[in-house]
């Protein structure tokens, strides 16, 4: 499926599919959200207390099963890690302030837009920038150094995990945390949502699917295949918005769990894009990633998840009424702390190499 026609299929299923399951349950223009769902997910687990958005989401699970199912059955599940862990942790951490300033990861972006959310298309144009700066840093040699192949059983132990979420779902314990109102008490039935992530899952495993590869691809190399996909992605959803929910609503104001700050969407995506090309995919892609054995990215999931966390223990995301002023301080300060990690992760051969050529020249 690694032709044009394979990813333009697959975006068009999961369009539809995301139209399906907010018409079944899911909040308005959030038929998938890793960041909004990871964010749930960590309220569920009582990493935080906002009541509002506490649900352990079976699409997360699916994603990760299906990409563990398709990558085992095509011979293509690999444990390896050990590029700069530690780091990917707080990547992934700083990625997750910048979505949730936003209200939402690049895949919700393209779904926004899709409802008609003018706003999403500031995040777009932050998103981009932010990937800009990121691919310059990548052209002067950036790098988190390799990774090493590890025991196969580390590979099975975050799909394990995931796996074990889906019990403390259906098991429903004491200690677990259920929104009965806001954005986490909404949500498709879970068997639906778990089989949308399965087939979501699957198909982007095998297609490669990521929106700052996408980008990334058409900047450096002006190639279209992966951004192509996600066009696939906001054309189904558009046509399911009009033609299905007839939830379309073009514009800036009265857009469901969404924002009018222009500027603080243009950073927070911005953050999340910078970030996220460091890390090598967005965060569907880490998800994936870590479903065929990328500890690294497993890694990256979990600084994610303790994002949302402090996210929301400590103000630090938006909510519709606009981003709070400690998120803005987080933001600000994840840009910051981007630059150093870019900067000092700067291979000298490379660097060295560039200047050898331009002294020849």
């Amino acid at each position: 499926m690694k032709d044009k026609k394979g990813i333009i299929s697959t975006g068009a299923v999961i369009g539809l599919i995301s139209v399906l399951l907010v018409k079944y349950g899911n909040p308005a223009n959030m038929g998938y959200c890793i960041a909004c769902f990871l964010r749930d997910i960590s309220g569920a687990l009582g990493l935080h207390r906002a009541a509002v958005v506490q649900y352990i989401r079976p699409e997360i699970i699916g994603l990760v099963l299906g990409a563990f199912l398709m990558s085992f059955g095509m011979k293509e599940f690999r444990t390896r890690g050990g590029s700069s862990p530690f780091l990917r942790f707080v990547l992934g951490f700083i990625v997750m302030i910048g979505a949730l300033m936003f209200l939402g990861c690049p895949l919700r972006m393209v779904l926004r837009m899709a409802g008609g959310d003018a706003n999403a298309l500031v995040g777009l144009l932050g998103f981009a920038g932010g990937i800009g700066v990121g691919i310059l840093f990548l052209n002067k040699g950036f790098s988190l150094k390799r990774t090493y192949t590890l025991t196969s059983f580390e590979g099975f132990v975050f799909p394990s995990l995931n796996l074990g979420l889906l019990a403390l779902l259906l098991a429903a314990p004491a200690f677990i945390f259920f929104s009965t109102e806001g954005p986490g008490s909404k949500h498709a039935p879970w068997l639906l949502a778990l089989i949308s992530g399965l087939i979501v899952g699957a198909l982007a495993q095998r297609t490669r699917l990521c929106m700052v590869g996408g980008i990334r691809d058409l900047i450096l190399f002006k190639d279209a295949y992966l951004i192509s996909g996600f066009i696939s992605i906001f054309a189904a959803a558009l046509i399911g918005n009009l033609l299905i929910t007839k939830s379309f609503h073009l514009g800036f104001s009265g857009q469901p769990v969404a924002h009018m700050d222009g500027l603080w969407n243009f950073l927070g995506m911005a953050l999340a894009g910078w970030g996220s090309v460091l890390l090598g995919g967005c965060p569907l892609r880490q998800l994936i990633l870590a479903g065929e054995g990328n500890i690294d990215s497993a890694i990256t999931a979990m600084g994610m998840l303790t994002g949302a966390a402090f996210a929301h223990n400590f103000s630090l995301a938006a909510s519709a009424n606009g981003p709070a002023p400690n998120g803005k301080i987080a933001v600000i300060t994840g840009l910051i702390i981007l630059l150093v990690v870019s900067y000092f992760n700067m291979e000298k051969e490379a660097i060295k190499m560039k200047g050898d050529v331009k002294l020849e020249a």
